[in-house]
């Protein structure tokens, strides 16, 4: 469970980019954030993420209050979090089964089970024929899919999409979204942060807006 509780976040020289927010999103749910540049999309996902922290409020995941986490914790906690960004950030010198097995060897994941895991991973993705290729080889669609990947490879309980369509077509950007639901059916929370109306219209989802850092709808 993700547990925002009236936080607000103001920058240097006053510049207040959240005011009292308070969200909550169960295990197992599949959310919406939407707003436009500016609502405060961003600086709530780096909150999550303890790239920074509240200004007022506590934030608590998965029953860790994120507040008072102590430093040395916090590798380990963004380890329950998969991320998704638009920009995809692959390694460019790196084929598809090294960007996927590279979340794993940093954490001192064995060969042996690089080998088991990533194949069933690019599988799951529909990228088993591209396992040899450079991100340089893929279309936008299929890059993304591989930062999928990359990101479900540790099994997280919670994945993070920042514009995961940001940069595709309409007929890609239907195809990561089905992929983002199907992984959703098992068991993983999915909190994607959009600007487009048209792709949350088609999803049927729970929808949190956001406008000059408030939520102003919830449903």
């Amino acid at each position: 469970m993700i547990e925002i509780i009236d936080v607000s976040m103001t920058y240097g020289a006053g510049n207040r980019a959240l005011r009292n927010i308070n969200i909550q999103i169960e295990d197992g749910e599949f959310v919406f954030i939407m707003g436009r540049s500016g609502a405060g999309k961003s600086t709530l996902l780096k909150l999550l993420l303890k790239e920074a922290e509240p200004t007022e409020g506590r934030i608590i995941v998965n029953d860790m209050d994120l507040q008072r986490m102590r430093r040395r914790h916090v590798p380990r906690y963004r380890r329950t979090l998969g991320v998704v960004f638009q920009d995809f950030r692959l390694l460019n010198d790196r084929n598809v089964f090294e960007n996927v097995a590279f979340a794993q060897r940093v954490i001192g994941v064995s060969a042996r089970t690089i080998r088991g895991t990533v194949p069933r991973m690019l599988k799951m993705v529909g990228l088993s024929a591209k396992y040899k290729s450079l991100p340089g080889q893929l279309s936008g669609g299929e890059q993304q899919r591989v930062a999928i990947a990359r990101a479900l490879i540790n099994r997280p309980d919670i994945l993070l999409a920042d514009e995961p369509t940001g940069n595709l077509d309409h007929e890609n950007a239907a195809g990561i979204m089905k992929l983002l639901e199907q992984i959703n059916r098992r068991g993983t929370t999915v909190v994607v942060v959009t600007h487009s109306q048209e792709l949350v219209a088609q999803m049927g989802r729970r929808v949190i807006v956001m406008d000059k850092g408030r939520v102003i709808s919830d449903g």
